[in-house]
């Protein structure tokens, strides 16, 4: 019998974030992701529950309203500034730039528009205002060593994508 997702399971999966009202693939992951079910907060309570229970090949879709994640728009985090204000490795649309307010608190905000005068940047997260669909592939379910539940992950990681989990969720 195949080894179902449960908590101290270790789980490989792949995922892509899909337009809802498109149906463009928004984003996806190039490695499959590692994490132990239960043991960390990779992913949204909403995707570990649809994901208990499941197995090897099994495909999720779990809509998400970014509405509620982030919010709505906000216009006031969009900034259109003169390029020569702009330090020039920024100066690519989909560049990131983390900015620091006074109390030392930051923000990322995502180039998001060029021209030979301005340039335009935008403080919201790219998935704010979209539903989306998060498309989960599970590739592997074994039962996790107690290393791994303690780390919440596979301890020789490759490339660490947390930080574009968190991004989406």
């Amino acid at each position: 019998m195949p080894a179902i997702i449960e908590d101290n399971k270790y789980v490989e999966l792949t995922y892509q974030v899909i337009d809802k009202k498109t149906g463009s693939v928004l984003t996806q992951v190039e490695f499959p992701v590692g994490y132990v079910h239960g043991a960390n907060e990779v992913l949204s309570p909403a995707v570990s529950a649809e994901l208990k229970g499941k197995a090897v090949g099994d495909i999720i879709e779990v809509p998400i309203d970014c509405n509620e994640l982030y919010g709505p728009r906000d216009e006031s985090l969009v900034v259109t500034d003169y390029i020569e204000n702009v330090p020039e490795e920024y100066r690519e649309v989909g560049t990131t730039i983390t900015m620091e307010n006074a109390k030392g608190e930051t923000k990322s905000f995502l180039v998001t528009r060029k021209d030979d005068k301005t340039l335009t940047i935008d403080g919201n997260n790219p998935l704010c205002g979209r539903e989306v669909i998060f498309r989960l592939e599970i590739i592997e379910v074994r039962d996790a060593t107690d290393e791994e539940i303690e780390a919440g992950g596979k301890l020789d990681e490759g490339p660490n994508l947390e930080g574009s989990l968190r991004k989406l969720h």
